[in-house]
């Protein structure tokens, strides 16, 4: 393993690497061409937006597969910042960089100069550099937060307040620019529900669910049962990474993972992945997902109720993929909505604030923006026929005077959800706005990021 000093580099093996910074840090990633600008809002990666394609973020730890980057994309740039807003990161233990390959192989450690009163701090960049990619120590500090840190390389930023909001001026909580002549979007639109239909299990599937649901019955985790569309999701994934040669959330045929799942008519609540290439038997996939702490919380997640493991050889290696999910239900869909609203009434109480009270208007709207969001593949306030949240509220026959939202993607429950909204200064602005009294909520699952919420507030 190389211990680095900033302008240190290493050369990177193939396939994923896992870049984690523990401690009481949030980690970002910033995805540019070689002039180190993004191409849009989604290059940037942080808690409230944890997966691009070839990058996905869990908590303090980042896996970058080089191979599945957009295209385009030359780097990944890696940030830490505070987990608690305002906090100079001298204030807080350094943070130190760990760096490994496939199969848990430890390649670099990186522990920088120590700041100073710097609020984000760049620690490395993976680039590339002919046909190999690199990855290289920085410790370069920003005073000026993540916004700053944001703006310098492009991605749109609003004022992170988020100013009141009224009909005139409405509160936009996020990323996406807001643009004049917005007009009124199309009728709303919801997920399909489709019943799970049972399958038998293929033996290697035996297998599989044996040695999941020993661990998850020592975790005290309900054992999962085996689903036949989420064994096809996962046969389809496993055979395009195959024929790829790569491993990534979005194959090589530009599908995402989580698209395959609702395309086999498995529409889900909350879904996870485990992506890996090597093991040559069911025993040691499991095996390996058991021996890394993020993964393992994934295999013993009690919110999972089914499963299923597929594999396909493709250039001497062999590809695995493994789906969990539990499905969709318009009574699941009602409790999570019910989750967020009561995540954020809680919020609220602690500052003193009365609850809010679920608006059906309301959430007609949020649930058709998360369902838009999925369909046309985009993650903003203003959608691509130029409709905002409050243009859709209207449409929705609400008569709100004031109007807010905030939308996530990437989270797998409703407490992810909102605690990341609530680390988000504008985000929190809207959850405390004192200004709202009602509150609509609305998810969607399939999207290249898995999962999309949007809260709708209004007064």
């Amino acid at each position: 393993m190389s211990e680095l000093v900033p302008g240190g580099n290493i050369r990177l093996p193939g396939g994923a690497v896992t870049v984690r910074v523990s401690g009481p840090f949030d980690v970002s990633a910033l995805i540019t061409d070689d002039g180190r600008k993004v191409s849009g809002d989604a290059d940037f990666v942080f808690y409230n937006q944890p997966a691009a394609p070839g990058a996905r973020l869990g908590g303090d730890t980042l896996v970058v597969d080089p191979a599945a980057l957009r295209a385009g994309a030359t780097r990944v740039t890696v940030a830490v910042s505070p987990e608690e807003p305002g906090t100079p990161l001298s204030a807080l233990p350094a943070p130190v960089l760990e760096v490994t390959g496939p199969g848990g192989r430890a390649l670099a450690r990186f522990r920088p100069p120590r700041p100073d009163r710097e609020t984000v701090l760049l620690l490395a960049e993976i680039y590339r550099r002919g046909d190999d990619f690199r990855l290289r120590a920085l410790g370069q500090g920003y005073a000026d937060g993540l916004a700053g840190l944001a703006r310098d390389f492009g991605v749109d930023v609003e004022d992170d307040e988020g100013a009141v909001s009224t009909r005139t001026a409405p509160v936009v909580t996020g990323r996406a620019p807001v643009s004049p002549g917005a007009t009124a979007p199309a009728a709303p639109r919801t997920h399909p529900v489709v019943p799970p239909r049972p399958a038998a299990p293929p033996s290697a599937g035996d297998d599989f669910l044996a040695l999941v649901n020993s661990a998850r019955r020592s975790a005290g985790a309900p054992p999962v049962t085996h689903d036949g569309r989420l064994a096809e999701a996962a046969r389809e994934h496993a055979r395009a990474m195959a024929r790829g040669g790569r491993l990534g959330v979005e194959g090589p045929d530009g599908v995402p993972v989580y698209r395959r799942v609702v395309s086999a008519g498995y529409p889900y609540l909350t879904v996870g992945e485990h992506l890996v290439s090597g093991p040559l038997s069911v025993d040691r996939f499991v095996g390996h997902c058991l021996r890394h702490e993020a993964a393992r919380r994934t295999v013993c997640d009690p919110a999972f109720t089914h499963a299923a493991v597929a594999s396909c050889e493709g250039g001497g290696d062999t590809y695995w993929t493994a789906l969990w999910a539990r499905p969709l239900t318009p009574e699941g869909l009602d409790r999570t909505a019910a989750e967020v609203v009561e995540l954020t009434n809680r919020e609220r109480a602690r500052a003193g604030l009365p609850p809010l009270s679920r608006d059906p208007l309301l959430g007609t709207a949020a649930q058709a923006h998360s369902a838009d969001m999925v369909a046309r593949d985009f993650h903003a306030h203003t959608a691509p026929d130029g409709s905002r949240p409050w243009d859709r509220a209207a449409a929705a026959g609400s008569r709100c005077r004031t109007v807010g939202e905030n939308i996530a993607c990437g989270q797998r429950s409703a407490a992810e959800v909102v605690r990341g909204w609530m680390n988000s200064p504008g985000h929190r602005a809207n959850i405390l706005g004192r200004e709202f009294t009602r509150i609509g909520v609305g998810f969607a699952g399939g999207g290249r990021a898995g999962t999309y919420w949007t809260q709708l507030f209004g007064g």
